[in-house]
């Protein structure tokens, strides 16, 4: 019960994140960061709540994996739609969201998530580009410091988009290798 709240407190933060990369001027970048690093707190948190009070199921991992789908995919839509990534990222992580619980249910015919572990380490930095550009949008912090922390957060995008499509491939290997 307490995983599956936290899970949907980060789900109904999707929306309003997303809106704050696409339009920059809809919330502060302080309000943005918080909200970004809340949503990563739950993450973190739902799974720890749900084992510790015996509720984990294949059902909540479900539950957990398409919000964290949802929040990072719109997060860097938004950035995309301002300009400041390419789309490709957010599209790649579509397609390889549709094929993990694709084959997961359909080719393996498993009754939870077939999860690899490049697409776990996947799921966990897909946040952080998200908290690299709100960071750079603090107006308080030195332009020097500002350009930096985009630049990085370019540099993860692209190294995200290269991992993507590793993991798209490695996906559609694996039936190959069973």
């Amino acid at each position: 019960m307490i995983a599956n709240l936290l899970t949907a407190l980060r789900l109904s933060l999707a929306a309003p994140v997303a809106l704050a990369f696409a339009l920059p001027d809809v919330m502060t970048a302080s309000t943005l960061l918080s909200l970004v690093l809340l949503a990563m707190a739950t993450d973190i948190a739902d799974g720890q709540a749900a084992r510790r009070f015996g509720t984990a199921s294949s059902r909540g991992m479900l539950f957990d994996h398409v919000t964290d789908f949802i929040f990072v995919t719109s997060g860097l839509a938004g950035l995309a739609i301002a300009g400041n990534i390419s789309p490709l990222l957010p599209i790649l992580i579509a397609a390889a969201f549709s094929q993990y619980v694709l084959d997961s249910y359909f080719l393996f015919k498993q009754k939870s998530l077939r999860m690899s572990i490049l697409g776990r380490w996947n799921g966990v930095l897909y946040f952080f580009p998200l908290v690299a550009f709100s960071i750079a949008a603090l107006a308080w912090l030195p332009t020097s410091l500002t350009a930096a922390v985009e630049i990085c957060g370019k540099i993860l995008v692209w190294l995200l988009t290269l991992s993507t499509i590793a993991s798209i491939v490695d996906r559609a290997i694996a039936p190959l290798r069973a």
